[in-house]
């Protein structure tokens, strides 16, 4: 063989070599990407199925109900409210009333199994996708209410 196509044959061989390689990081960045959606984003169909995203908002006051591990409670933007279904330990800091943000996938029925719950940290935090959401559903019902 030729040094020209010893050098052809390593410089293919390379690309593939990248082509494979990105092809396989790509294909697992893709596979653990989660979106976050608000419940008003759910109840419009804008949320995946069959895939795990993050809904986030406000622990509506008087909705958790607990079975042994399992809890279910309903998650609010203000606008619209999320039933969601959660078999674990909750972190000490969720609280009615309190922000909150839970991934999961929704099942046949529209209900949100949780797979995660997580709760905000101190009084005046909230995560700002949470935060972004529940401004966007406050002036949407702002808006509603003035027609």
């Amino acid at each position: 063989m030729k040094p020209r196509h010893k050098r052809a044959a390593i410089i293919v061989g390379g690309l593939a070599a990248v082509g494979l390689a990105s092809y396989l990081v790509l294909n697992a960045f893709q596979s653990n990407l989660v979106f976050f959606f608000s419940p008003s984003q759910v109840a419009a169909g804008e949320a995946p199925k069959n895939r795990t995203f993050r809904i986030g908002g406000m622990v509506k006051t008087g909705t958790v109900k607990r079975d042994n591990l399992t809890v279910s409670f309903v998650v609010t933007d203000t606008a619209k409210d999320m039933n969601v279904s959660y078999t674990g330990i909750l972190p000490d800091l969720f609280r009615e009333g309190k922000g909150v943000v839970a991934q999961g996938k929704l099942d046949a029925d529209g209900k949100f199994t949780a797979t995660e719950v997580l709760a905000k940290h101190d009084e005046n935090y909230m995560p700002p996708e949470a935060q972004h959401a529940m401004d966007q559903a406050q002036i949407q019902k702002t808006i509603k209410t003035l027609k």
